[in-house]
């Protein structure tokens, strides 16, 4: 089955490095969708279908951690696998986002590498 993956996160270039390292990977894609911010992110989530979503963790408006929320108490998201791709990883908030069922998580600066493992990780969970 052809995936459909989601990329929230404010930077343009960064959501063009995770999306080129996700064509790289080996998975097979479909269509691969992007947003600026979770407000963003969760009005995707409504109108199409995603397997998988990588979101940074700091963004304006609603950051990673409160998509994550969102996405687990709505029921048609609740299931869907999550990377957090950050430079912030407080001890903390990665505790919060694990315990909000976070497939995994991975650190700025990464390599396509690191990226390709973390999705072929998520979709096993």
């Amino acid at each position: 089955m052809a995936l459909n993956v989601l990329i929230a996160d404010d930077s343009a270039t960064m959501r063009a490095v995770i999306a080129k390292a996700l064509r790289l990977s080996g998975l097979q894609l479909d269509k691969v969708y992007e947003a600026p911010d979770g407000r963003g992110a969760l009005e995707i989530l409504e109108s199409h279908e995603i397997h998988l979503v990588f979101t940074d963790l700091n963004m304006p408006g609603l950051n990673g951690e409160a998509l994550l929320a969102a996405m687990r108490s709505r029921p048609e998201s609740a299931g869907i696998p999550v990377v957090m791709v950050s430079s912030d990883g407080s001890a903390a908030r990665m505790a919060r986002c694990k315990a909000q069922g976070l497939a995994a998580y991975v650190r700025k600066p990464f390599t396509p590498e690191s990226i390709c493992q973390a999705a072929h990780g998520a979709l096993r969970t």
